[in-house]
């Protein structure tokens, strides 16, 4: 929604929230209503109260664990009667196209797909899946993660160390919710090998634990992460900021970093914020070879690893920070892709769908009736 009002600020956000089980919240004012995550009824009772309000347009931003529960293996889906119910024209925007999904799954995304006035990818690889894993061949449209607009400048590089008392040092980063799914272990696994050429080098690892993985096992994976860093005698080049991260905070660190990792371990993963964020800022990137990376880093955009391979890891660092020119020409890459992710353009490309999507919703009430927006 960001990169929407960033393109259009007469934009009205009336936001519904979905609460975790046991859990409240406490939101801003563009909250007006509060679904219970796993609650069918829940859903079904903000659907009807969105027809009652002014809304002119629906955007749900889709991932499974967000409106559906697992029961015995099986997956029941509580977006599809949110969206039975709901009499407005929506947009369905989806995070993630699992490649190899459960009967039910498909199900679901199929659901889904009938009941929406269009569907939002933010990758060329997910329409494929659409297509020939799911059997959905409704138009869909691609739009990549949005990222912020990040100039680069001489010297800002230099500048954001100095600011973040780094300089002199040769940041390594990654940034995003931790938890054992990112792999961070064999980046640290990998330091010894590349301080070995670069003494001065610091693996920075920022933001918090993933909320879910702190309900159920605390911090036992960043401990683990810790003992690492002890055992490997690393203490002062990995560092840990255990923080929430503001979008200035990603920004001024991106600005910093001279290599950015991303070593996650689901192959499938189809889309990374963060992968994202690092391209619109201009970054040399290492990423093991999940979904997202492969076609984000084609074409020599980025260098990429295998899986739980800390050699690779340090091996793809190092032929970056040793050669200057490949370094100028990966960042240079990696803006130059992510020109059309920064808002407000990806907002623009957004609101073409929404003005395409009234417009047919319009004609179609006239034609049925006169019911304004409202879809049959």
């Amino acid at each position: 929604m960001a990169a929407a009002k960033s393109a259009d600020p007469g934009i009205v956000e009336l936001v519904a929230a979905i609460d975790e089980p046991n859990v409240v919240h406490s939101y801003g004012s563009e909250v007006h209503w509060r679904i219970k995550q796993g609650n069918a009824r829940s859903y079904q009772v903000v659907a009807k109260a969105i027809n009652a309000s002014g809304v002119d347009l629906v955007s749900v931003q889709h991932e499974f664990g967000l409106y559906g529960n697992w029961n015995d293996a099986v997956y029941e889906d509580n977006l599809g009667p949110f969206l039975e119910a709901l009499r407005r024209p929506v947009i369905t925007t989806l995070h993630s196209v699992q490649p190899r999904p459960k009967a039910s799954m498909r199900d679901a995304m199929r659901s889904i797909a009938r009941l929406s006035d269009e569907i939002v990818v933010m990758a060329e690889t997910a329409l494929d899946l659409l297509r020939n894993v799911y059997g959905i061949d409704v138009l869909a449209r691609v739009i990549p993660h949005g990222v912020p607009a990040v100039a680069i400048e001489p010297f800002s590089r230099t500048r954001m160390k100095q600011k973040l008392g780094l300089t002199g040092r040769t940041l390594i980063s990654t940034f995003g919710l931790v938890d054992p799914r990112k792999g961070l272990e064999y980046v640290i696994e990998a330091m010894p090998a590349i301080l070995a050429d670069h003494p001065g080098a610091l693996y920075v690892i920022a933001g918090q634990t993933h909320p879910e993985q702190q309900r159920k096992s605390g911090e036992q994976y960043r401990n683990r992460l810790i003992s690492t860093v002890d055992r490997l005698g690393l203490q002062g080049q990995v560092s840990f900021l255990n923080e929430y991260m503001t979008q200035r905070d990603i920004i001024e660190l991106l600005v910093a970093t001279d290599v950015y990792v991303t070593p996650y371990l689901d192959q499938q993963q189809i889309t990374s914020g963060t992968l994202a964020y690092a391209l619109g800022a201009g970054k040399a990137i290492v990423s093991t070879t999940y979904l997202h990376a492969v076609e984000a880093l084609a074409e020599g955009r980025g260098v990429l690893v295998g899986f739980r391979d800390p050699d690779q890891l340090a091996e793809g660092v190092n032929s970056i920070l040793d050669d200057p020119v490949l370094k100028k020409r990966l960042e240079r890459g990696a803006y130059d892709y992510a020109k059309d992710m920064a808002w407000p353009r990806a907002g623009e490309r957004w609101l073409e769908i929404v003005r395409e999507v009234l417009t047919r919703s319009a004609a179609g009430a006239l034609v049925g009736g006169g019911q304004g927006s409202l879809r049959s």
